[in-house]
């Protein structure tokens, strides 16, 4: 493989973003949203993977958004060298597998990344990139381990193990998302980083471990792109192929498995704003601690973070620590803290509807 060979950025936009209720939802997930920033969360990703080292993205995503994914690509100055356009949801060992076979399989290194995260410090992402290459042109799978500053329960960790290079390391083992009190020992501990689901591989590494670890996988993978549909830069992969896809996280289906697989831990303003308290968390507030977008008034209030999209306006006056999110007909309001809790509402109308 030669060093000059381009990074293939691979974005997953597969996701349905549903913590972020009532704007994020199946016909507009959070990652087609304009939610941290002017632009989308898919726009900031592939912006971040913009630059000579890097070739035109191949974009995986929910069939339903193949018009929404190429408008913004464009917006933001990009466009997809392939739109592989799942027809089901098969988690995301799978939709890697179909960017790989997009590549070409061969020896083109692929920057995994999903869509609806936020990297604050972008110059650190691509130095952590480059300390990560020489060892995925030697066929080693790497993830970026996330330096931890919180004993987070909602990611999974990984154990750092030895260095094999200047800022690589071994991926001891990863931990699942923990109770509690393991997390509080293992950020106590140090030696342990979030597992941030970003990952550098070779595409013909990753197939191949897929051959070893999860073979029908890769058959189902394979045998779609063959019998799928294609336009331009677009690819429907054959729906009853794929289907027959286990459904496996790339954790699972290889990176616990491989015995080549290393990790470059970064600091570098990592957040998946996860939930309203997350999104709180990473933007600008005012005086009082308030995130204020949309048409809304705020009195004599603290920390509360007010959303009001659609029109509609909302006004506050004597409270603290609320989160309060206007889109369409829908209003939701919370404490912060229990943002998490948005499932059971998504459940609960659910049962009803």
């Amino acid at each position: 493989m030669s060093d000059s060979q381009p990074i293939v950025p691979v974005i997953l936009s597969g996701g349905s973003g549903t913590r972020l209720w009532p704007m994020s939802r199946a016909e507009k997930p959070k990652q087609l949203l304009s939610l941290t920033a002017e632009e989308t969360m898919l726009q900031l990703t592939a912006r971040r993977a913009a630059g000579e080292q890097f070739g035109p993205p191949i974009v995986v995503a929910n069939a339903h958004h193949a018009d929404m994914v190429e408008e913004q690509l464009a917006a933001a100055d990009s466009t997809a060298r392939a739109l592989v356009l799942e027809p089901i949801g098969r988690n995301t060992a799978p939709a890697i597998a179909l960017a790989a076979i997009a590549a070409g399989g061969g020896a083109e290194p692929l920057l995994v990344m999903p869509s609806d995260h936020v990297i604050a410090d972008v110059d650190a992402f691509h130095a952590a990139i480059q300390v990560a290459l020489p060892l995925v042109r030697d066929g080693w799978l790497v993830t970026f381990g996330i330096t931890p500053d919180a004993p987070e329960t909602g990611y999974g960790w990984i154990k750092v193990g030895e260095a094999i290079g200047d800022g690589v390391h071994r991926v001891e083992r990863f931990v699942e998302k923990p109770p509690r009190e393991k997390a509080e020992e293992m950020l106590a501990h140090g030696g342990h980083t979030w597992n941030g689901g970003i990952f550098l591989f070779r595409a013909d590494i990753y197939l191949g471990a897929l051959a070893s670890y999860a073979p029908e996988m890769l058959a189902a993978a394979q045998q779609a792109m063959e019998k799928g549909r294609r336009d331009g830069a677009r690819i429907w992969p054959d729906a009853d192929s794929f289907a027959a896809s286990p459904s496996d996280s790339i954790d699972y289906a290889v990176m616990e498995k491989a015995p080549r697989v290393a990790v470059v831990p970064v600091t570098m303003g990592w957040s998946d704003v996860g939930s309203w308290d997350a999104l709180h968390a990473i933007s600008h507030a005012d005086a009082g601690g308030n995130v204020v977008r949309g048409d809304a008034v705020v009195i004599e209030s603290s920390n509360c973070l007010v959303r009001a999209e659609g029109g509609k306006r909302v006004a506050l006056v004597g409270v603290e620590d609320l989160i309060v999110v206007v889109s369409g007909d829908d209003v939701l309001v919370l404490p912060r803290g229990r943002s998490q809790e948005v499932k059971k509402i998504i459940e609960a109308m659910q049962k009803s509807g």
